[in-house]
């Protein structure tokens, strides 16, 4: 656990840029810290490992005094990742991963044992170890410097805007990797970010803080989008708040329809049969769907050829019985028949849903009461 109580960070030039901030980051969970510039954000976070020293306050990991510990022995047991990654450029992958465990005195091959299995655990191929930060991409090198970071197997970790560097699909990949990898260590985290979606996204809590380092609101990101503090907090979040929290309600049981589809391979002439809207679903042969077929646009002479990928339409976004109800209209309002699919967790086909019925689902939460789902 990580306690800050009345922290304050003041500049000789009377600059305030954390005002007694005080909150707590609970054990095994994910807290993000966000706001706009200038609110204090990174240097709350500089202060949690003594690169910066506070003015005033008092901060405690694990109910000790960080004050009373020597910078360089705090900041060994904390992993701390930065923008950028951070590498050490004339270290190979391989030795920026192991280079707290040696400074700690641990034998080297052992260390480097780790640090390959910490690469794969980050998702990168182990062939990379031997290769320098210059020769990996933006989002190779953050990985790099998330296994650097875990590499002491640290209780705590500090992460300063970690993705913010890296274009938004690797973004995305590298926060449902990050995510995946809490879930099986459980370190105690406090996140930087500037992007609130990156915040609901990753939080168990968020901190809003205002500028002047001042905190806003602390609360869950279902509490945050349904429930802000005030007026700065509610324009922070956005105006599209309402749609976001449908990401923390289960959509339950979903009313799907079975819907006719046709094999990948299959004669294209079958799928005329098939619709009365133009638009026929595509499986593979364990019935996992491909992709959405528009039998209005394939000229006469293609009838007489198979289904083929190339002939498919991929909007449409996929949604399960485990979906949530934003997760489960955004298949509906992606699919380009109107229609969102809805598959098992082995990924084969269980019907389809419309963008009406989970907005009947929708309105039955507002109203505190369950849909009934049809016979």
């Amino acid at each position: 656990m990580i306690r800050l109580e009345s922290v304050t960070k003041r500049y000789p030039d009377g600059t305030v840029a954390v005002d007694e901030l005080s909150l707590v980051a609970p054990s095994g969970q994910i807290t993000v810290l966000v706001g706009p510039s200038g609110c204090g954000k990174t240097t709350s976070l500089r202060m949690i490992n003594r690169m910066i020293e506070p003015s005033g306050g008092r901060i405690f990991i694990d109910d000790q005094d960080v004050s009373k510990v020597a910078p360089a022995r705090l900041r060994r047991g904390i992993g701390y990742v930065i923008q950028h990654a951070g590498l050490f450029p004339h270290r190979t992958v391989l030795d920026n991963v192991a280079t707290v465990p040696l400074l700690l005195g641990q034998r080297r091959k052992q260390v480097r044992a780790q640090a390959m299995e910490l690469l794969e655990r980050v998702g990168l191929d182990p062939n990379f170890a031997n290769r320098y930060p210059a020769q990996l991409s933006g989002g190779q090198q953050q990985r790099v410097g998330v296994a650097r970071a875990l590499a002491a197997d640290p209780p705590v970790m500090l992460m300063d805007e970690p993705f913010s560097a890296v274009d938004p699909v690797v973004r995305a990949q590298l926060q449902e990797e990050f995510l995946r990898l809490q879930s099986d260590l459980g370190k105690t985290i406090v996140f930087v970010t500037h992007d609130i979606d990156e915040a609901i996204k990753l939080g168990d809590q968020v901190a809003v803080l205002r500028v002047g380092g001042t905190l806003a609101q602390l609360a869950t990101p279902a509490e945050l989008l349904s429930r802000p503090a005030d007026a700065f907090v509610a324009g922070f979040v956005g105006r599209d708040r309402g749609y976001r929290a449908l990401g923390f309600a289960a959509a339950g049981e979903l009313p799907v329809s079975e819907e006719p589809v046709i094999v990948l391979g299959a004669p294209l002439a079958g799928a005329r049969g098939l619709t009365a809207d133009g638009w026929v679903l595509v499986v593979d042969p364990a019935r996992r769907p491909q992709g959405w077929l528009s039998v209005a646009g394939v000229d006469a002479a293609a009838l007489d050829g198979p289904v083929t990928a190339d002939l498919l339409n991929l909007g449409g976004t996929l949604a399960t019985q485990a979906s949530t109800l934003r997760e489960a209209l955004d298949a509906a309002l992606s699919s380009p028949s109107g229609r969102g699919v809805v598959v098992a967790e082995d990924g084969r086909l269980e019907g389809t849903i419309t963008a009406s019925e989970v907005l009947t689902r929708i309105e039955a939460r507002s109203r505190g009461t369950q849909p009934v789902s049809p016979a």
